[in-house]
């Protein structure tokens, strides 16, 4: 799964098993050892980065095997099978998220 927050992206992947594991992408030129993820409670593994607007591919190497992340903004055929699919989009074009404090004055009204 993919979220995208201001100028953060963060990749979660669950795989209780995984002794580690790592994203890979064209944004890293697939190199699958570069970007270890961090393993969090209940079998999740999580990695946040910092990615300039555009279209990106990636996959997730757990334990040496290759997974597609199906929750991202789509899937496609590539070299070694089936690539997610990450779109970040212009600042211009982002919804911008309002502090809670305004979103309560908001409902209230």
């Amino acid at each position: 799964m993919v979220t995208i927050e201001g100028e953060w992206i963060e990749f979660k992947f669950f795989r209780p098993q995984a002794r580690q594991v790592h994203l890979a992408g064209d944004f890293n030129n697939w190199r699958h050892g570069e970007l270890p993820m961090s393993q969090l409670d209940a079998g999740y593994w999580v990695a946040r980065l910092r990615l300039p607007a555009g279209e990106f591919r990636f996959r997730y190497c757990a334990d040496g095997e290759w997974f597609t992340d199906y929750a991202a903004f789509g899937v496609e055929p590539g070299r070694f099978g089936l690539d997610s699919i990450l779109r970040i989009p212009h600042k211009s074009l982002q919804m911008p998220v309002k502090p809670a404090a305004e979103k309560r004055q908001v409902a209230a009204a």
